[in-house]
């Protein structure tokens, strides 16, 4: 048999009392955290795209002076939900969304970054760009352009630019090794040290954006159990300092 585990105790005293109190502690911080995550997914349910998150969760055991085992909660990472949004139709020729795994290229001042956000613009010197002005890479790393005049913009699913002048290019799109790895950083915007991979199964489509994947019911009903489990932890803590209370007062009354 191992030693006892300790998680909480109603006839705790001594250490044990303090071993309640940090337990319940690193399980508001887990629940803090997690209140940030599921705020942050519900800010961006109307985001092209985004792809909402949760929060890994695992046990850390440490033993205390009295052989006791005392069992915390940390969050250990941060979990992207992978799958795709629904397509809106917007009728732009300019916005595309990819089908399958798949990141189009962009160009920013730190270097190329990802997204599978699809809003783009004609900037002022015909360059195909994202909200932000971050150019659109083709095929060789190559911003994509458009001459003066060209009309009539065609996307075919497999990334071919055509206009009225004929074909210009071709829409960069790329897969990696690892998804979770990439860090988000600003903008939809997605950076890695993986090198990036051709995605032949990834269809282009145009005139349509991808949604993002929060349900926000669901991060609702996580919202609510969260804070219910961050109410029940509070008010073990209290109970706890008020047993505590109790018991120094018993201790330090006269025989």
């Amino acid at each position: 048999m191992g030693s006892p585990r300790t998680w909480a105790s109603d006839n705790a005293t001594g250490p044990v009392m303090e071993n309640t109190s940090y337990i319940s502690l690193s399980r508001q911080a887990v629940v803090q955290r997690q209140m940030q995550v599921i705020a942050n997914n519900v800010a961006n349910a109307s985001t092209p795209a985004f792809k909402s998150e949760r929060l890994l969760f695992q046990e850390f055991v440490e033993q205390a002076g009295d052989g006791t085992e005392i069992s915390f909660v940390q969050d250990v990472a941060v979990i992207r939900d992978l799958s795709e949004g629904s397509f809106d139709r917007t009728g732009n020729p300019l916005d595309l969304a990819i089908s399958g795994e798949g990141y189009f290229a962009v160009e920013t001042p730190k270097g190329t970054e990802y997204t599978r956000n699809g809003r783009f613009q004609i900037d002022g010197d015909g360059q195909l760009v994202t909200g932000s002005g971050h150019p659109l890479l083709g095929e060789g790393d190559r911003p994509i352009v458009l001459n003066p005049g060209e009309t009539m913009i065609e996307i075919n699913p497999d990334g071919v630019i055509g206009t009225s002048a004929g074909p210009i290019g071709r829409v960069q799109v790329v897969r990696f090794e690892d998804q979770q790895a990439m860090q988000q950083t600003e903008g939809g915007l997605f950076e890695t040290d993986q090198a990036a991979l051709p995605s032949p199964e990834a269809k282009v489509i145009q005139g349509m954006v991808e949604a993002s994947n929060v349900q926000p019911i669901v991060e609702m009903t996580r919202m609510i159990d969260a804070v219910r489990g961050y109410q029940s932890t509070q008010t073990m803590v209290q109970s706890e300092h008020e047993r505590q209370i109790s018991t120094i007062q018993a201790l330090t009354e006269p025989a």
